[in-house]
């Protein structure tokens, strides 16, 4: 393969699986004569996944390990090893083994010789528990899908591919990586879903827990915001303002016709007022939530304010003289 490929791997306490993972990705890069830089972001791992790395990789001037000061999530490490990568096409996997590295220049082909600009995996035979990995997981994706407008069948899944250019214009923050192909549709962005082989883990334990499912339904809602109303925000708020000022309107003119014309009190009924107010404190928690994303976003790309710190870079071979000069 003529263009250069970045590969980009978070790791957070994989000691017993990342030198496995490194020789595969070694043994397909020269199967495939692809000429690769591999970036490995570690997420503030507090086991051996780093030394055990740097031993295996000692002398390959293709690898880069970027050490974050602390663990600041799987998103972090995904916008970090975007920032350091270097290639034309760009491909993310998990450290875990489960996804398999063979299936990378299959992803690659999509964007290479059919012009795709990016191709997500799709773990069709997914080797996890099925009541607490697999099921929430369709719901997450049928979910996504709908309020998305990006009809994908798997959005969990970390094996992907793309042009550096879409990589690079990507701004992630919060739980955003798994909403990458979302994103990157709101810049025009052709994507491929391609299925992929699924491995079972064998090593270490999952990060996830379900108390993730509820920041993920979080950041869906600033998602969905985001890439239907960043540009005229007044067209979402003023529609439900019209529609609550014009339902209290209507409540008060049918008030008013059973005061006039029924003797109706409406003094007297407490239960209404109440309702209203309820209605409207909700509403407003829903606003200035939204409200307080728009100024996170702003306050991240304005300011080009990174989401993660970064302790030291290791390079090897020809490369080394590099990092030591950016660690400097």
């Amino acid at each position: 393969m003529s263009c250069k490929i970045s590969i980009v791997v978070p790791l957070y306490n994989e000691e017993d699986n990342v030198v496995r993972l490194y020789r595969e990705l070694v043994e397909v890069a020269d199967k495939n004569a692809m000429d690769c830089e591999f970036v490995f972001v570690d997420d503030g791992s507090c086991d051996k996944t780093v030394s055990n790395l740097g031993k295996a990789c000692a002398g390959d001037n293709r690898v880069r390990i970027v050490c974050f000061r602390r663990n600041f999530g799987q998103t972090a490490a995904m916008a970090a090893g975007f920032d350091y990568a270097q290639g034309d096409i760009v491909v993310t996997l998990d450290g875990d083994l489960q996804n398999d590295p063979a299936e990378i220049p299959k992803l690659i082909r999509k964007i290479t010789e059919e012009g795709f600009d990016m191709a997500a995996g799709w773990r069709k035979d997914r080797q996890d528990a099925a009541l607490s990995r697999k099921l929430p997981s369709m719901i997450a994706n049928r979910l996504i899908s709908k309020i998305t407008n990006v009809r994908l069948h798997d959005y969990g899944c970390t094996l992907k591919a793309m042009k550096s250019e879409v990589a690079k214009n990507l701004k992630l923050y919060g739980e955003m990586h798994r909403f990458i192909p979302a994103l990157a549709a709101e810049l025009g962005v052709k994507i491929a879903e391609v299925p992929v082989n699924h491995r079972a883990r064998i090593h270490g334990t999952s990060k996830y827990g379900i108390s993730r499912t509820f920041r993920v339904l979080l950041d869906l809602l600033t998602v969905k915001f985001f890439l239907g109303y960043s540009t005229r925000p007044l067209h979402m708020f003023g529609s439900w303002g019209m529609i609550t000022g014009s339902t209290g309107l209507a409540l008060m003119a049918w008030m008013t016709v059973q005061r006039l014309f029924f003797s109706v009190p409406m003094g007297t009924r407490p239960l209404l007022s109440v309702a209203v107010l309820l209605v409207l404190i909700g509403f407003q928690f829903v606003c200035f939530g939204l409200l307080a994303e728009i100024l996170v976003r702003t306050y991240h790309e304005s300011q080009n304010k990174k989401i993660y710190a970064v302790r030291e870079v290791c390079c090897f071979g020809a490369e080394a003289n590099r990092c030591q000069a950016i660690n400097a």
